[in-house]
């Protein structure tokens, strides 16, 4: 399974990214991947490796790239709830400096890169995220309706993208949620919300999670969670993206 270490040219600059995809000379659907706040390093280049075994190129980019290479910060193996709070105490001035305008201009350049590799085809795409990396994956749906077919968001705050955002969603959708994360009733309400603006959509409580249950290197990974979010995402992507 090839992975190429590229750079991607930006409105600000050049964001560093990680790209995987099946070593068959065949055009493959493209699909953006937008990591949690800890960023590109080892669990998301398996998870983008598994991802592409399926038949997708992959494209993972450094949205934080405006502050340095990824990884951002220096990162431990394994990512402890001690190491989380120290290492988030970094990262969250840089991830609420990340502004709507800056997630919007690096969307178009993410997607018109995308979209032009050789290896991809020429049909729609879709975009996934974990963590502020869902709310982002939001964002470049919404403002991007016609070139993103598929839309998934995991442990995300996809709520935060607000109902003018949901309201321009024309892809089909999963967001897969931490019980820690979200209450039941505010389950309903963000459904109400999707539903309001007639999304096509699946959206649930993953059973026993907490934030992060995809992210094998941190204490709130759950093997059964990210199992089903396989199930689920495969499941999206092949519906949405079947004859691209």
């Amino acid at each position: 399974m090839p992975t190429r270490m590229l750079q991607i040219p930006t409105a600000d600059g050049q964001a560093d990214a990680v790209a995987a995809f099946p070593d068959d000379g065949r055009r493959h659907p493209g699909v953006l991947l937008y990591t949690d706040g800890f960023g590109i390093r080892p669990v998301l280049r398996k998870m983008a490796r598994e991802l592409a075994d399926h038949g997708y190129y992959v494209l993972v980019p450094n949205f934080l790239y405006r502050h340095g290479p990824a990884p951002v910060v220096e990162l431990p193996e394994h990512i402890g709830e001690a190491a989380r709070i120290a290492i988030m105490g970094r990262l969250m001035p840089l991830i609420e400096a990340h502004t709507i305008e800056q997630t919007l201009r690096d969307a178009d350049a993410y997607l018109s890169f995308l979209t032009t590799q050789a290896e991809v085809g020429s049909g729609p795409v879709a975009v996934t995220g974990y963590c502020i990396g869902g709310l982002l994956a939001v964002r470049t749906a919404a403002a991007y309706p016609g070139e993103v077919a598929a839309l998934a968001g995991f442990h995300a705050p996809v709520g935060a993208a607000g109902p003018d955002s949901l309201r321009r969603l024309t892809a089909q959708v999963h967001f897969g949620h931490a019980e820690t994360d979200l209450t039941p009733e505010a389950l309903g309400k963000l459904n109400q919300s999707l539903d309001a603006a007639g999304a096509d959509y699946t959206s649930e409580i993953y059973p026993d999670t907490v934030h992060g249950f995809t992210m094998a290197d941190t204490d709130a990974f759950s093997p059964a969670a990210l199992q089903l979010h396989w199930e689920r995402l495969l499941s999206l992507l092949d519906r949405a993206l079947a004859n691209c």
